[in-house]
C-alpha cells in the first residue's frame, strides 16, 4: 500500500470517542494540503464516515446537505457530534456537527436510504476524451514547479493518493477566459477495492470538493492562484445514485451556470467507466477580490 494512500485511509476514519443513546462524538485527524485553511473535501469526507458508524446496518447514504460556517485549521484535529435525527424503515436522518477549537465549523445533514429497486434514468455520460494518454495534474503541477512559491512547492508537487487528468486544463499562472465546463478524470493511485463500503463513500465526498469551485472561476479568467482573490466553499450537496465502488476511472463532470453577488454556483456529475451516473453535486463557493486598504 502506497504511504500516502494509507494516510487518506487513516484521515478518512474517523474514531469513536464516546457514544451515548441520543449522540455519538467521533475524532478525525487533519492534513495540510498546501491550501490557507483545511480542505473542505476532509470535513465532508469525515463527517460522512462518522455519520455512517451510527445508522443502523442496511442503511445506505443517498444524500447530504452541508454549510461550511467557518474555514477550518490544518493543524490539530476535528470532533464530530453525532445525532440521528430519524430511524424510520426505509429512511433515516443524522445531523453532524464539524467541531474545532469549541466552534462548529461545519453542520451537515445526511439521509440514508435502505437500497430498493424503482425506476431508472439518467443523462447521458458526457462525450469527452478518455483517460488514456492525458496528462495528469501532478505531471503538470511538477512540469511548472519552478513557478509554485518555495513554501508551497513542496506540498503541491508531493506524491497524491488520487490521479486525476484534467481534460482541457488551464495555466494556473495566467488563465485564459473559457466556458464555465470542466471534465476531470479521477481514480485512487491504489486498489481500492479491499476498504470498506463506507470509504468508498467517504472517498467519493472528499473527492467531491476539488476542482468544483474553480468551475465558476473560468469565464473569468481567474484561478486560485490569482492575487487579491478570497474563494472559499459556501455550502455543499451530494446526492448518491449508487453504492460507490471506486476501482477505476471516473469522470467529474462539472458547470457553474451562474455567478453573482461575489457567488459562484457549481453543479457536478461523477460518471463511472461505464457511462453510468454514480452521484451529483452541488456547491456555491465564495468569489472575491478583496478590497485593498485605503
Amino acid at each position: 500500500m502506497n504511504p500516502v494512500t494509507q494516510s487518506l485511509i487513516d484521515l478518512l476514519s474517523v474514531k469513536l470517542l464516546h457514544t451515548a443513546p441520543a449522540t455519538s462524538l467521533f475524532r478525525g485527524e487533519c492534513e495540510d494540503l498546501g491550501f490557507p485553511n483545511l480542505f473542505g473535501g476532509q470535513i465532508l469526507g469525515q463527517s460522512l464516515n462518522a455519520a455512517m458508524q451510527t445508522v443502523p446496518e442496511g442503511f445506505l447514504p443517498h444524500s447530504l446537505h452541508a454549510y461550511f460556517l467557518l474555514a477550518g485549521k490544518v493543524n490539530g484535529h476535528v470532533d464530530y457530534k453525532v445525532e440521528v435525527l430519524r430511524k424510520g424503515r426505509s429512511f433515516a436522518a443524522v445531523r453532524v456537527d464539524a467541531i474545532q477549537d469549541g466552534e462548529i465549523i461545519l453542520t451537515q445533514n445526511t439521509s440514508f436510504q435502505m437500497p430498493e429497486e424503482g425506476f431508472e434514468h439518467q443523462n447521458p455520460m458526457p462525450e469527452v476524451k478518455g483517460p488514456e494518454g492525458i496528462m495528469s495534474q501532478l505531471e503538470i503541477t511538477r512540469k511548472f514547479a519552478a513557478m509554485i512559491p518555495d513554501k508551497l512547492r513542496e506540498k503541491f508537487t508531493a506524491d497524491k493518493p488520487l490521479e486525476t487528468r484534467p481534460i482541457d486544463p488551464i495555466n494556473v499562472f495566467m488563465p485564459d477566459k473559457k466556458d464555465p465546463q470542466k471534465d476531470v478524470w479521477f481514480k485512487p493511485v491504489n486498489d481500492w477495492s479491499q476498504q470498506d463500503l463506507a470509504l468508498h463513500y467517504s472517498l467519493m465526498a472528499y473527492s467531491s470538493d476539488f476542482h468544483l469551485l474553480g468551475t465558476s472561476l473560468l469565464p473569468h479568467g481567474l484561478s486560485f492562484s490569482t492575487k487579491g482573490l478570497q474563494l472559499a466553499s459556501l455550502d455543499h450537496a451530494i446526492w448518491f445514485h449508487h453504492q460507490p465502488r471506486i476501482d477505476d476511472w471516473m469522470l467529474y463532470s462539472m458547470q457553474s451556470p451562474k455567478a453573482t453577488g461575489g457567488r459562484g454556483l457549481n453543479f457536478g456529475h461523477v460518471y463511472n467507466s461505464d457511462g453510468q451516473l454514480m452521484m451529483s453535486t452541488a456547491q456555491e463557493g465564495l468569489m472575491r477580490v478583496r478590497k485593498k486598504a485605503k
